[in-house]
C-alpha cells in the first residue's frame, strides 16, 4: 500500500472542498466527487466533479510516469492540455461551451 498522499482541492467562494486519497483509494475519491455533484445542498457541480476527476485521475498516472521508463507512446505527450489551476479563473462562474 503507498504511503504517499495525493491532495486535490476546490475553493468556490467561501466553500473549501479538499480531497485526500492514496493511489489505491482513487475509485472512491472519484465515486465521491459525484456523491457531492448530486447533492443539492451542496455548491459543488457537476462540472466541478468533472474538472476534479481529471486531476485525481493525472495525479495518479503522473506519478505512476515518474517510475516508469521516459520513453512515451506516440500521441502521449503531443495531446493538447488545458489546464485550470483555479476555478476563480471564471469569476464565479462556469464557462459556456
Amino acid at each position: 500500500m503507498s504511503q504517499d498522499v495525493n491532495v486535490v482541492a476546490l475553493v468556490k467562494g467561501e466553500e473549501r472542498y479538499l480531497f485526500l486519497f492514496s493511489d489505491e483509494q482513487k475509485g472512491e475519491t472519484l465515486r465521491t466527487l459525484g456523491k457531492y455533484a448530486s447533492n443539492p445542498e451542496l455548491s459543488f457541480s457537476w462540472y466541478d466533479a468533472a474538472v476534479l476527476s481529471q486531476k485525481v485521475r493525472r495525479a495518479v498516472r503522473k506519478k505512476g510516469e515518474h517510475f516508469q521508463n521516459t520513453d512515451q507512446s506516440v500521441g502521449d505527450s503531443d495531446a493538447p492540455r488545458v489546464e485550470y489551476n483555479q476555478f476563480e479563473d471564471f469569476m464565479g462562474e462556469e464557462p459556456t461551451w
